[in-house]
């Protein structure tokens, strides 16, 4: 049987953003640049406690734009 490693400690670290998280579905819109592709919904600035599950939009297959199948959002990508 092979062992797994164990640090010893069960405290996580958690990370200082500079910029606060950004509410999840409080825009009906959203413009996205391409530093944010892969793009995902909700977006890694949002919160996910009180979201839907994350998946990913296929905005640059789809001329620019996509749609959210679970909240609905739509992300327009900037050129």
């Amino acid at each position: 049987m092979a062992r797994i490693p164990h640090s010893g400690s069960t405290q996580q670290t958690m990370v200082a953003t500079a910029q606060p998280l950004i509410e999840p579905n409080a825009q009906n819109q959203y413009e996205v640049g391409v530093e944010d592709l892969p793009l995902c919904c909700p977006m890694p600035q949002m919160y996910l406690w009180n979201s839907h599950p994350r998946v990913y939009l296929a905005v640059e297959e789809g001329g620019g734009w996509a749609k959210c199948a679970y909240c609905g959002a739509e992300y327009t990508l900037r050129r």
